[in-house]
């Protein structure tokens, strides 16, 4: 066999196969010159001998000529024409028959110390490298609904439930770790029975749950806690509402401050945390939060504040939930949001629970699209757009009702999760998570 030799020439002196079959795309070119920026040119172009006519290695030409390179790396081969268009079909055909290694591939990828915005510079952008990831759990499970319950439990034993944008409440495994969180809280909304909007209001008629007292879900604060908080760190809730969140925070670790403009609600929350001394709830309004909490001191906000009128819960001027309007309600949201804010050190996430409401007229007035205005204003980022799936409750029986006006029963909130700062430093601040999923069980036995 004859040794191959390198040599360097104009690339405006190759000629591309006019019949070449294989078409590279904007995209494929600006991988490949990204490459070339980065590492070099390190694949040399094959020409046959003859008539300087590339065999393979056209995208690598392309690029090298929209980047202006006075020279480039070619082997010649002793090709006939006929042997030079097998092996241009050849060629490409044998890197399409080729299979990722979805485990190795996984693994190589967290072993390089690089941020987000480098992943294209392995031909991947996060997306595409999320979607084919996704598979890993997968391949060796059975087909069918057993291969996606085997991918769903290894999920949930690497971050405690899926870790996808539709979070269902409705399933068996969050409902037996609710009941567990809710036997240790102990709260189920007594300080707040009968603070539902009277029927009058349009924005009580469409809750799917408004013959209850709403009660944060204790399995969607553990998740917020654990994904988005630091260990050890502090959290505050500039509307506290009950106990759940501060309960929850504190019992993983956190410092909790929560801001509660009902002495009632204050009082009782304070009873049910004692046993966390290293955290509190003011009875305050929450416009007043970073009167409380000093500047860029808090690692994680949460909040679930008011659906507007959709649950008065109590007569007070400075209650966001018994406005007059919407735009007295929402400038109170804004004012308190604005505060927490500051109090939010840089390159934390801060994460909020809400829902849709409907006004007088029926129509929704946006309250979900208008935290999004009201948190960007205050350079906080909207960084993953996640949908809770409430149990349906008594929704079913009130479903043929509502379809009389053509509306369908709502059976889910929003979580917004935000982002204050750069986001390339998440991976610096924020370890990688996986659990073990004894270990997560045994944290909720007494």
């Amino acid at each position: 066999m004859a040794e191959l030799q390198v040599q360097y020439i104009d690339p405006q002196e190759l000629k591309p196969f006019a019949d070449n079959p294989r078409h590279h795309s904007e995209r494929n070119i600006q991988d490949i010159q990204r490459s070339i920026k980065k590492f070099g040119f390190t694949n040399p172009i094959l020409v046959r001998q003859e008539d300087n006519m590339v065999v393979a290695g056209h995208g690598r030409l392309q690029s090298a000529q929209e980047l202006g390179l006075e020279e480039v790396p070619v082997i010649y081969l002793d090709f006939s024409e006929n042997d030079a268009k097998l092996y241009a079909i050849t060629d490409n055909r044998t890197a399409e028959t080729s299979e990722w290694d979805l485990v190795a591939l996984d693994e190589l990828v967290q072993s390089l110390e690089m941020d987000e915005d480098e992943l294209p510079d392995t031909g991947f952008y996060a997306d595409e490298l999320e979607e084919i990831l996704a598979e890993i759990d997968s391949t060796s499970a059975p087909q069918g609904e057993e291969q996606a319950e085997v991918a769903r439990q290894t999920l949930a034993q690497r971050f405690l439930v899926p870790p996808f944008s539709v979070l269902d409440a409705r399933q068996g495994y969050w409902q037996e770790r609710k009941r567990a969180w809710m036997g240790l809280i102990g709260d189920s909304g007594e300080t707040r029975e009968g603070k539902l909007s009277n029927l009058s209001s349009m924005s009580a008629m469409f809750r799917p749950d408004m013959n209850t007292v709403s009660v944060l879900d204790p399995v969607l604060a553990e998740l917020v806690v654990r994904w988005f908080g630091i260990e050890g760190g502090t959290a505050f809730d500039c509307f506290a509402g009950d106990t759940v969140f501060g309960y929850v925070s504190s019992y993983l670790g956190q410092q909790f401050t929560g801001i509660e403009l009902r002495a009632e609600q204050a009082g009782a929350n304070s009873q049910r945390i004692a046993e966390f001394e290293q955290s509190s709830y003011i009875c305050d309004d929450g416009q007043n939060v970073a009167q409380h909490l000093a500047a860029e001191s808090q690692d994680l906000f949460f909040s679930c504040p008011p659906y507007f009128d959709l649950e008065v819960y109590s007569d007070l001027p400075n209650d966001a939930s018994n406005q007059e309007s919407y735009q007295d309600f929402l400038s109170i949201i804004d004012t308190a949001l604005a505060g927490a804010m500051d109090c939010l050190k840089p390159n934390r996430f801060a994460v909020v629970v809400l829902g849709g409401v409907r006004g007088r007229d029926g129509f929704y007035l946006g309250l979900v699209d208008d935290i999004k205005r009201v948190l960007a204003r205050q350079g906080a980022g909207l960084y993953n757009d996640l949908v809770l799936i409430d149990p349906l409750g008594t929704a079913p029986a009130r479903a043929s009702r509502y379809m009389r006006n053509r509306k369908v029963v709502k059976a889910h909130q929003n979580v917004l999760v935000f982002y204050k700062g750069d986001p390339s430093q998440i991976s610096t601040n924020y370890p990688e998570l996986e659990y073990e999923i004894g270990d997560l069980e045994s944290e909720l036995v007494d």
